[in-house]
């Protein structure tokens, strides 16, 4: 027993020191405030402004839910979902129109588990480390589309609730918040909810983001978390991120603008 506390004491500091959980990957629905309430709703609201003014009706928006120090190389952003302009009924009833996040979630009680969940900018931030958002804006007909399977529940059919911080985008065996914006905007493009068209697809055309991290790490990681497992990976470890979804898009002459928001209103172009 005291040899098993003392793997576990390294296995979690490893861990820890470089964030392979489900907090860099987002996936979980954040929960303590870091920032003042107005600035975060100043912030929220100004998101929603720019993708307006910008005339996107559908968007891909990412926020950093982890200090850049503690994320793997080439991840930026932690989390991704895809926001729609939409009619919204607030709590006293009354109707008002803004952006509403379909996100990928893990569960409170099982992180090893997803489900989807529908919420609105200012929710999406709420917790992050760090208040900059990512915009990535598709070119309009891919916007429709996308509008257009979320209203099918095409976000539904390609969800896999086995959930996994590394999955792998070329395979369906566990899937995080980014593989599954990744998998419904293939959906989109290529109008079909058939997962193994949508993988041959993704393994033809995106490039994944490779992470770079120790694999006695990883292998510790798995072996004591539950949102971790390679299972799904052999060799190296690639899987989908907010840039590698911007590059894609970019690639493929389906973008309109990628860009990185902070909270005084800068904005810079993601590529």
């Amino acid at each position: 027993m005291r040899n098993l506390s003392w793997i576990k004491s390294i296995a979690l500091g490893l861990i820890l020191s470089l964030s392979i959980n489900s907090s860099w990957a987002g996936s979980a629905s954040p929960e303590d405030n870091q920032h003042d309430v107005e600035v975060l709703k100043s912030f929220a609201k100004n998101v929603e402004r720019y993708a307006a003014e910008q005339g996107a009706r559908a968007f891909i928006i990412g926020r950093v839910g982890r200090p850049k120090s503690q994320l793997p190389d080439g991840v930026t952003f932690t989390h991704a979902a895809i926001a729609v302009y939409s009619q919204i009924q607030l709590d006293n009833g009354d109707k008002v129109q803004g952006y509403a996040v379909h996100n990928l979630y893990t569960k409170e009680d099982d992180k090893s588990k997803s489900e989807l969940v529908t919420d609105y900018p200012i929710d999406f931030f709420w917790g992050v480390h760090e208040l900059k958002a990512g915009i990535i804006i598709p070119e309009p007909a891919l916007q429709q589309r996308l509008i257009q399977a979320i209203a099918r529940g095409d976000n539904v059919k390609v969800h896999n609730a086995e959930y996994s911080v590394m999955s792998n985008p070329f395979n369906n065996e566990y899937q995080n918040c980014t593989e599954h914006t990744l998998d419904l905007i293939n959906a989109s493009i290529y109008q079909t909810t058939d997962m193994a068209k949508l993988k041959a697809n993704a393994e033809a055309h995106f490039q994944p983001q490779r992470i770079k991290t120790s694999p006695i790490t990883l292998m510790l990681g798995s072996a004591f978390m539950k949102d971790l497992t390679m299972k799904d990976h052999s060799g190296k470890i690639y899987t989908a991120t907010f840039t590698s979804i911007a590059r894609y898009l970019n690639n493929n002459n389906l973008m309109s603008e990628a860009v990185l928001l902070d909270e005084n209103g800068t904005v810079e172009q993601l590529l």
